[in-house]
């Protein structure tokens, strides 16, 4: 298979760590509650993105994925040792597709950071890049007052073409665009 038809089927790689859990009960009187919004801003969210797909993007230069397997909780290090890691990547790191872009996009959310009841937090979006597009679901825990990374996604599709501007949104290209009049004092 070529890496360009591997890339079109989707690089879907799913680590969990301690998130394993037995089945649950079948019928459940009380509901958990509905995760809530991350006590994050948006700043920590994007440093967390960058700094685990950077993590990624290096482990598969180099085939050494003890980085991104230290920047993990221990639940998901006791699950997923350094070699799954490199196991479990061997597909993305094989196209040899540079995700080093991702430390200068700006990832698109689809889940906006949010905690669930048994405090993880988990967020997935994607990054606009042509002609493929790096797609996250991440997922992390607090120890000592960090955020530990618990579960990571990456999958990489082809990237979705960009709408056409309406003429109404731009000025045209020989027009000039109108300037602001300075208010007037009262």
């Amino acid at each position: 298979m070529t890496a360009s038809r591997f890339l079109l089927f989707s690089l879907g790689l799913f680590l969990f760590g301690s998130l394993s859990s037995a089945a649950e009960p079948a019928a459940v009187e009380n509901k958990a509650p509905a995760a809530r919004p991350a006590q994050i801003d948006r700043n920590g969210a994007l440093t967390l993105v960058r700094t685990a797909l950077i993590a990624l993007q290096q482990a598969n230069q180099t085939n050494n994925y003890s980085v991104l397997y230290s920047m993990s909780a221990p639940g998901f290090q006791s699950t997923t040792p350094v070699d799954k890691l490199a196991s479990n990547f061997a597909g993305l790191r094989n196209t040899k597709l540079d995700l080093s872009g991702v430390a200068v996009l700006e990832p698109q959310f689809v889940i906006a950071p949010q905690v669930d009841s048994k405090g993880v937090m988990r967020m997935a979006g994607y990054f606009p890049s042509t002609p493929m597009q790096v797609n996250f679901d991440l997922q992390y825990t607090a120890i000592e007052n960090r955020w530990r990374l618990l579960g990571i996604t990456v999958t990489v599709s082809p990237s979705l073409p960009l709408a056409p501007s309406s003429p109404s949104a731009a000025p045209a290209a020989s027009e000039a665009p109108a300037k602001a009049k300075p208010a007037k004092p009262k």
